[in-house]
């Protein structure tokens, strides 16, 4: 089974609009979703509007909350800014087996790759492998 990490953009888009293509990600039966108290916290400061808000508590009741990582260096070669180093930290301590994200900025270098045993995939690329 699929243990899948979501980013703080992920949790937003799909709170967002309730019928956008990420809101699959909540049907489908054989994966966990993992997030973090700091990527849940980094959704709910962005979000504007009390059905948002709502709609992000309903989301989040399907979600596994881990706490937030102890800080250490990132695996060799992994470069993040400081704001992203707690989310990829938070997926490797989860046992995560995918980090979905639609930051391509900051996440971008390592779309497609594996850090550790984690694969890092945007939120459709991962939807389309299913």
């Amino acid at each position: 089974m699929d243990r899948v990490f979501l980013d703080a953009n992920v949790l937003f888009s799909a709170a967002y609009r309730p019928n956008a293509g990420i809101a699959a990600l909540w049907k489908l039966q054989e994966i966990e979703r993992i997030t973090s108290g700091y990527a849940l916290e980094e959704a709910r400061t962005n979000l504007r509007g009390a059905d948002r808000l709502s709609r992000l508590d309903r989301l989040s009741r399907g979600v596994r909350i881990v706490a937030h990582p102890v800080v250490r260096p990132l695996p060799e070669g992994i470069v993040l800014p400081g704001k992203d180093v707690p989310i990829l930290l938070a997926a490797l301590d989860a046992g995560a087996t995918h980090l979905l994200t639609g930051d391509l900025g900051d996440f971008g270098p390592l779309l497609g790759r594996l850090v550790g045993p984690l694969r890092v995939l945007t939120p459709g690329r991962y939807l389309r492998g299913r």
